[in-house]
């Protein structure tokens, strides 16, 4: 089962074409190197053949029988024979060599000579002399032959040896993938079973298995952080809801058995509908925040001006600010408008539940100011107060829903305000950071890179006035 896994991973496979690739192109290298060089070496032989020959074939016949005996004489010249032979082919003069069974004349040709004991190849020319005789010039191709013999045997080796190494090192990039598929396998074998804690191994690589993992991995992160959601929010709505039904039924009860008359029954009512407008707002709110985590609201993103955004939810909450004995600002870093794509609606509510908590958390006769910056590259707009403040361990915590502050446990709210701006600044591909001065609290939503300052999106923009 090992072995049938391994023949099926991708690397192995793309190990064995590539060694296949490459077998096939050093065979036609080989080829072709051993076609041009024994067309260089037969050039080379012809060469000398016509030369030799250009010198006997215009001497007289007793000359060359001359030159052929001399020669004949000297051992060295079995390499390179000269020979002449009658109309008959009957050896005359220089070395004994048979007359070639298929002659060609004055044409270079490969021929074997049978007279010895052992064949012997040769590539020759032969010339007919007008007196019916014929000189045969010739080359041994014992040299080549043996020097392509090594040759071949040297890229047969070199093949065979390329061959088992690059079987080797498929088999272990093969190995290698089935063992990285086992630990994942194993990680998600332990996922399967409940442990989200679990993530896929990643190596140091870097290569298209870890970019897989490495996705895979996030991916896993932001289900772990909507089980955790899932499973905080129901345990809170168990929390907070029990406080508003208790009361919705101590008001019935009341209203049963105490009420004497109409009003006091009107009153107890009056009790039980405020509890149940509460808990309606509460649920409201959370599908407020599933419908904008959903997404589907991204296809009807517009070029909208946060500045104007920004003002028309300063403006909406002047009036609730004076009453409140708080001192609401805004300010702006540049006059041109502030251009993002996004949800006009969407943007209001975020900075209208920042300011809102602005609002509620600062004491009479503080300040809250909201500010619109953007540096041509990025847009962002921030609500600062001069509030109770937000500790810093506490930072992360408060986006979560139902989550509130020891500070703010006794400040009316259901703890969904920041749940819905987090879920609104992912929406729109916005960062959320929350700082804590000196005094009070500073939320700041600041966009991606790719949002910039008016003039560089051509588009429609967007004001909201209420």
């Amino acid at each position: 089962m090992r072995l049938i896994e391994l023949f099926r991973t991708s690397g192995f496979r793309l190990a064995v074409a590539f060694l296949l690739v490459f077998g096939a192109a050093a065979s036609a290298l080989f080829l072709f190197v051993d076609w041009q060089m024994q067309s260089f070496l037969d050039q080379r032989s012809d060469e000398w053949l016509t030369r030799e020959m250009q010198s006997l074939q215009s001497l007289p016949a007793n000359e060359i029988v001359s030159r052929l005996s001399a020669r004949s004489r000297d051992l060295t010249t079995t390499e390179r024979p000269f020979s002449l032979f009658d109309q008959s082919g009957k050896l005359v003069a220089g070395v004994p060599l048979a007359f070639p069974e298929r002659p060609i004349f004055d044409t270079p040709f490969d021929f074997a000579d049978r007279s010895a004991a052992k064949k012997d190849h040769y590539r020759g020319l032969l010339h007919r002399r007008a007196d019916g005789s014929s000189i045969l010039i010739a080359q041994s191709l014992h040299e080549q032959r043996e020097f392509r013999e090594r040759l071949e045997n040297a890229t047969l080796f070199a093949s065979l040896t390329t061959a088992i190494l690059g079987l080797a090192g498929a088999i272990a990039v093969g190995f290698g993938a089935v063992r990285r598929l086992d630990a994942m396998s194993d990680a998600a074998a332990q996922i399967m079973k409940g442990d989200l804690k679990q993530r896929l191994p990643t190596g140091r690589a870097g290569g298209d298995i870890d970019r897989l993992a490495k996705v895979v991995n996030e991916m896993l992160d932001e289900i772990e952080r909507l089980m955790q959601e899932v499973k905080g929010v129901c345990d809170n709505i168990a929390h907070d809801m029990r406080t508003p039904l208790t009361r919705l039924l101590g008001s019935l009860e009341r209203a049963r058995r105490r009420a004497t008359n109409i009003d006091e029954y009107h009153g107890y009512i009056d009790e039980a509908l405020d509890e149940i407008r509460g808990i309606h707002k509460t649920f409201g709110a959370l599908l407020r925040i599933s419908e904008v985590e959903d997404g589907l609201r991204r296809s009807g993103f517009i070029d909208i001006d946060l500045k104007a955004v920004a003002s028309d939810a300063v403006e909406f909450f002047e009036p609730a600010a004076d009453e409140a004995g708080i001192i609401l600002s805004y300010q702006s870093s540049t006059d041109e408008p502030a251009i993002i794509s996004g949800d006009p609606n969407l943007i209001f509510e975020a900075i209208a539940n920042l300011i809102d908590n602005a609002i509620k958390f600062t004491p009479k006769g503080g300040l809250a100011l909201v500010k619109v910056e953007g540096d041509g590259h990025h847009v962002s707009v921030t609500v600062e107060d001069t509030g109770i403040g937000i500790r810093s361990e506490d930072a992360d915590a408060v986006l979560r829903r139902f989550y509130r502050a020891e500070k703010s446990r006794h400040t009316p709210g259901n703890g969904l305000g920041l749940s819905l701006v987090s879920a609104i600044a992912r929406l729109h591909g916005m960062h959320l950071e929350i700082t804590s001065p000196k005094i009070g609290t500073r939320i700041r939503l600041v966009t991606a890179p790719a949002a910039s300052i008016a003039g560089q999106r051509a588009g429609k923009s967007y004001s909201l006035r209420m």
